[in-house]
Parts: structure tokens; C-alpha cells; sequence
């Protein structure tokens, strides 16, 4: 199980939507749209230290800067956290 510390929170993002196109274009394999800077992810667990914990809770929905979220693996798993610096806003 893990725990952040230091002010991280671990989040779970939303899965990517499907990439279509009605053009017929065939686009190469890398090819990625640009992404909008800021989206939400929902939140697993938080430290003790987060500056706003109080106002957050396991599945709260938060507002990130996707830039600055932090992919860990750990024996296989993928664990994604950010700091609360880039937290932007929580919505009820």
C-alpha cells in the first residue's frame, strides 16, 4: 500500500479518449494531439502535510497542471502524484 508524504497526492487520472478520425487520414503511430494544460483527476490518498487537507478526501475531483503530475512504478504498478503546489482547484 502506498502512503505519500511530503505534500505529495496520489491521483488517478481519467482514461484517454479513444484517438479517431473521420478524415481518413492515416496519422503516424507517435502522433499526439496537443493536450490542454490543466485537467482533473480524482484523489486516492494525500500526506498529513497537504496545506488544504482538510477540504480534500479519498475521490474528491481535483483541478491539476498535467505537466507536473509524477508517474511512479513500483513492482509493476504505476502510481501517479503530484504536489499540492499544482493542485488548482477542487470541485464539489
Amino acid at each position: 500500500m502506498f502512503k505519500p508524504v511530503n505534500r505529495y497526492i496520489q491521483i488517478k487520472l481519467p482514461d484517454p479518449p479513444m484517438a479517431q478520425t473521420t478524415s481518413g487520414i492515416v496519422l503516424p503511430a507517435d502522433f499526439k494531439p496537443t493536450e490542454e494544460r490543466y485537467g482533473t483527476a480524482t484523489v486516492i490518498s494525500y500526506a498529513t502535510d497537504v496545506r488544504f487537507g482538510p477540504e480534500l478526501s479519498a475521490n474528491s475531483k481535483i483541478v491539476i497542471d498535467k505537466s507536473m503530475v509524477e508517474e511512479i512504478t513500483i513492482d509493476n504498478e504505476r502510481i501517479n502524484v503530484v504536489l499540492d503546489n499544482y493542485i488548482v482547484g477542487i470541485i464539489n
